[in-house]
């Protein structure tokens, strides 16, 4: 599989993007949705920022709080000697029985006219202001339906993560339409147009005794309320797909079916990109996927970085035969590459059902 990564990659980082409040530092800018709108192309990036931390013995952690009854930033300390405290994932505060995220992630616009040179907009386009988004938001996948941009992603608290949905016409003004998926749950994904009359959406639920994070799809009649889930695709033990699988980019029509392109992961955190042909009517029913991936971790801003060896994506332009992956590289920056759409669909190996 060729993959033409952008020569100017990585497109956006971190002293890219100015902190949304003082006192804070962007740490990550990455896992950006992507669309067309008004001859730019924009993405929707994950901005983490954390306090300035001037203490080396002191963990810092920001946390939305509403105990005053509206959303108001605070910042919660601890030293780094706490009993019991587990501080070996940078991402994480981690106690027996409570786990606080070290930064708080809001969501940024950056634009561009050619796809590879990009601005970043001073201020946040959406941010973490209710109760369920106390930790912050993340990791948005932008569909256009008619004439209105659908964003679902995660809202993460400490009563869990969940798959919330916000709306758009114009990247300025939103309506927030609350949680769609109960925790914990990753990975939503709207479909662009309706299947058989209903909505179609791609999730992940994370079961924590009996299976695996795996993908599923469901359905709705109003894109707030979901059922009718289906199992589509699992995780493969001993392989690139063994420890966690979830969709990656908004899913795009061929003449063969819907083509997903998903993310995998392995249980040591080695993240990669495949391919998987989808049926057009009954998109659970998983055609044909890739048995390797079509991208993975090789460049030095994908294998080292925040967190080493990732490439994740959460949105794709498909202009021809050329998809152009926009990816989160080691959780720390955006990139893209260009992909052949025929040498992706010419790879995909048949998949045995019973």
């Amino acid at each position: 599989m060729r993959v033409n990564r952008y020569p100017e990659n990585p497109l956006v980082t971190p002293k890219d993007v100015k902190p949304s409040m003082d006192g804070y530092e962007v740490v990550c800018a990455f896992n950006a949705g992507v669309i067309e709108h008004n001859g730019e192309i924009l993405m929707l990036m994950r901005v983490a920022e954390r306090p300035i931390n001037h203490k080396k013995d002191m963990v810092l952690v920001p946390i939305v709080d509403f105990e005053a009854g509206t959303a108001k930033q605070k910042i919660l300390s601890f030293s780094s000697t706490t009993e019991g405290i587990n501080l070996s994932d940078p991402r994480i505060a981690l106690f027996p029985g409570q786990v606080y995220l070290t930064s708080i992630s809001h969501f940024r616009i950056a634009r561009s006219k050619d796809g590879h040179s990009f601005t970043v907009d001073d201020h946040p386009a959406m941010y973490p202001d209710q109760e369920y988004e106390s930790y912050g938001i993340e990791d948005p996948r932008i569909t256009k339906i008619d004439d209105t941009y659908w964003v679902v992603y995660k809202g993460v608290a400490a009563t869990g993560i969940t798959q919330c949905l916000a709306s758009t016409k114009d990247f300025v003004n939103w309506k927030k339409h609350g949680i769609i998926l109960a925790p914990e749950n990753m990975d939503g994904i709207l479909f662009p147009e309706k299947i058989n009359g209903r909505y179609a959406l791609l999730h992940r639920p994370y079961p924590h005794f009996i299976g695996s994070p795996n993908m599923w799809v469901a359905y709705s009649n109003n894109l707030t309320e979901w059922g009718d889930h289906k199992f589509m695709l699992g995780c493969a033990a001993g392989t690139w797909e063994g420890s966690r699988i979830g969709g990656g980019a908004v899913p795009f029509l061929t003449d063969r079916g819907w083509l997903e392109i998903y993310h995998a992961a392995t249980a040591d955190h080695r993240y990669c990109l495949g391919a998987a042909l989808l049926e057009k009517d009954r998109p659970e029913k998983v055609i044909a996927k890739s048995s390797a991936p079509i991208l993975e971790p090789e460049a030095p801003y994908e294998v080292d970085g925040f967190m080493k060896n990732v490439v994740f994506t959460c949105g794709a332009i498909v202009k021809g035969n050329t998809v152009t992956i926009y990816y989160g590289a080691a959780d720390e920056s955006m990139c893209a590459a260009d992909l052949s759409l025929s040498e992706i669909m010419d790879g995909l190996e048949a998949v045995c059902t019973i």
